[in-house]
């Protein structure tokens, strides 16, 4: 394990290595920088605080922060219980996996599925548009879950049936991920300070995963597996009603201001 870990953790520096000197030579020149750029410290202050006032002023942004949250609410429970749920013994409710199934059920055929289900979202998005396709977007998220619960009750043996519950849990997850983005920068971070907004908005949306990711083990520890995938399931319920009525501000296509629904 210790060698297996030094080896990946090389791999990993020597791609950082090679992308920062590619960054060396492809990134802005800092020097060519704008002229209207803060000069001092109270200037960069006074921008922040301009920044961070612009972006609560904009149209539904109280809706939008809720609907940020929620969003991947459920998804903040399950993100740490998962690894400990296919580990556990079944004596306990788990699956009773070993590090290397888990590793080829996560690691490879479970990205394998992300990628795959970003690349068909995008296709999806730009055939419909995302006022069109948001809500769906966000049932494929979401019913994934489905696959966890279904696992805890019924404890199958065969990794082939574990292994695609995975897989499908992670094609929803980058199915339905790629929407929330999409709609963070169309409709939430548009403006005149749109990256730090955008930033903004991605705070968000990792606090809503976070929150409940830090009382996931009181719960799963209090519900025992089995009922714990059936109330992240009832955890689903607001990010979908949300995601039903989210409104939108600009038209996917740009220019006035709409305040119609999905």
């Amino acid at each position: 394990v210790t060698k297996a870990w030094m080896f990946i953790m090389l791999i990993i520096a020597t791609i950082m290595i090679v992308i920062g000197c590619y960054h060396i030579f492809i990134l802005p020149n800092p020097k060519k920088a704008t002229t209207d750029s803060p000069k001092s410290l109270k200037e960069s202050l006074n921008e922040l605080i301009e920044v961070f006032i612009d972006f609560f002023k904009k149209k539904h942004i109280i809706y939008y922060i809720f609907f940020i949250i929620l969003y991947r609410f459920a998804e903040g429970f399950v993100i740490k219980i998962v690894p400990l749920f296919l580990k556990a013994s079944r004596a306990k409710q788990g699956l009773g996996l070993s590090e290397q199934e888990i590793g080829l059920c996560y690691g490879t055929f479970g990205a394998a599925a992300f990628v795959i289900g970003s690349i068909l979202a995008g296709y999806y998005i730009a055939w419909r548009g995302l006022k069109k396709s948001l809500f769906s977007l966000a049932l494929v998220f979401n019913i994934p879950f489905v696959a966890y619960t279904l696992l805890a009750y019924y404890q199958p043996h065969s990794l082939l049936l574990i292994g695609g519950g995975i897989v499908l849990e992670y094609f929803g997850y980058g199915f339905g991920f790629v929407g929330l983005t999409l709609f963070m920068m169309q409709q939430v971070a548009r403006g005149k300070h749109q990256m730090a907004h955008y930033a903004f908005a991605s705070g968000l949306m990792n606090l809503g995963v976070l929150l409940p990711g830090m009382a996931s083990g009181l719960f799963s520890d209090a519900l025992g597996y089995k009922h714990f995938f059936f109330f992240v399931l009832i955890c689903t319920i607001p990010a979908l009603l949300i995601t039903w009525f989210v409104p939108f501000t600009y038209p996917e296509e740009g220019g006035k201001e709409t305040s119609k629904k999905v």
